[in-house]
């Protein structure tokens, strides 16, 4: 009997080096759930949390802290009033929605630093994290979130 091939290794991995390089290309371009809430609850003031959904989906439920700018609306005139020196944490509803990928694509191309979330609200909400409605943003600061498992 033949032994199997592997489908893991039939693309071998690339260096220790290359691979450490691309992971670190990937991270700063996207974060996670987890570590949006932990900075969140921290009060970190370095980042703004952007809804990029319509403005009825981010009153129906949002990120606590998020503010609205639905990626339709990101005109230059409304994104010269953000500031230069925050990092730009985008959303939407999750891996069916690009509307986060288009509002991270606008901010850049308008000189902002930002990354994307990961997952979106969905992945926010499947890792048990709370939602506030309404016009008002919200606030996550003291929030203790459950251990993850993913240290």
């Amino acid at each position: 009997m033949p032994s199997p091939t592997s489908a893991v290794l039939a693309f071998p991995p690339d260096t220790p080096e290359a691979t450490a390089a691309a992971m670190a290309d990937k991270l700063s371009h996207h974060t996670d759930a987890w570590d949006l809430a932990e900075d969140l609850a921290n009060g970190i003031q370095d980042i703004v949390v952007i809804d990029t959904r319509s403005s009825a989906k981010y009153l129906a439920g949002h990120i606590p802290g998020a503010i609205s700018l639905p990626h339709r609306d990101m005109t230059p005139d409304r994104l010269g009033v953000l500031a230069m020196d925050r990092v730009y944490i985008t959303y939407c509803d999750g891996i069916g929605c690009n509307a986060s990928t288009k509002g991270a694509w606008k901010l850049a191309r308008h000189g902002l630093r930002v990354k994307e979330l990961l997952g979106g609200l969905d992945f926010w909400q499947r890792d048990g994290h709370p939602i506030a409605s309404g016009e008002a943003p919200g606030c996550l600061v003291g929030y203790m979130p459950n251990d993850c498992g993913c240290d």
